[in-house]
């Protein structure tokens, strides 16, 4: 199962050689990072994809993203000390499965155990926002790893979103006053992880509705909030 913004459950043996306007966005994501990591391929597949490829003209669309990307696991503390930390649990990140592509969701990116992470093109506008969400993806690898989260669980899905808003730097405060002005300064930075918690674990279908799922996250809030693993401190 992946993280992202819809949480939606494929398993890799569910392969599609639909066109591309026929899949879901996260589904045309796992099925590209199928194809380039090989997992559960076959030929006729491997050809469909090719084609597919050829025809959104991805190496030009997503350039910047990859060039984003490339900086950032060179430069940016916070995703040098992620990916150190994903690798001391024996996790495989790199640039082969770290990949950019065109998302047809709104969203930014989304974490596969098996397919690594994935970063979305064409709704990143900077390589500052970029950072957040590979940050954010980093997170739920290493909680994937420390942990064995398991998103058909409701506590352990919110837990990681929790931790992920709160540590990837996407809610701090500047962010948050840009966004909705100087009002309730004090609790900016929690309402943007709670509400982005929320939000994920409403998209998981396990999940009745925004009811369960601010049932959920209130449920684990003390716990997961105050859990900065492998931070020492949250910087707001």
């Amino acid at each position: 199962m992946a993280i992202s913004s819809d949480d939606s459950q494929h398993k890799p043996s569910e392969l599609s050689t639909s066109s591309p306007e026929k899949l879901t966005g996260f589904e045309w994501w796992r099925r590209s990072l199928a194809y380039r990591t090989g997992l559960g391929l076959n030929e006729q597949e491997q050809k469909q994809y090719e084609h597919d490829y050829t025809a959104k003209n991805l190496p030009d669309m997503c350039k910047s993203c990859v060039e984003g990307r490339d900086w950032m696991l060179q430069y940016s503390p916070t995703v040098i000390f992620m990916m150190d930390h994903v690798r001391k649990l024996g996790g495989n990140l790199n640039v082969t499965n770290i990949n950019c592509d065109v998302c047809d969701d709104t969203k930014g990116g989304g974490f596969h155990p098996e397919m690594g992470i994935l970063l979305c093109s064409n709704w990143i506008r900077n390589k500052w926002q970029l950072e957040d969400i590979l940050a954010h993806e980093l997170v739920h690898a290493y909680d994937y790893l420390k942990f064995k989260v398991d998103l058909t669980n409701l506590k352990h899905h919110a837990c990681t979103e929790i931790r992920a808003s709160m540590l990837s730097g996407e809610c701090r405060i500047f962010n948050e006053i840009k966004k909705t002005g100087l009002g309730n300064f004090g609790s900016k930075f929690q309402t943007c992880v709670r509400r982005r918690a929320v939000l994920s674990v409403q998209a998981n279908p396990n999940c009745s509705g925004p009811e369960e799922a601010q049932r959920v996250v209130d449920t684990v809030w003390q716990s997961c909030f105050n859990d900065t693993r492998p931070f020492e401190q949250v910087y707001r």
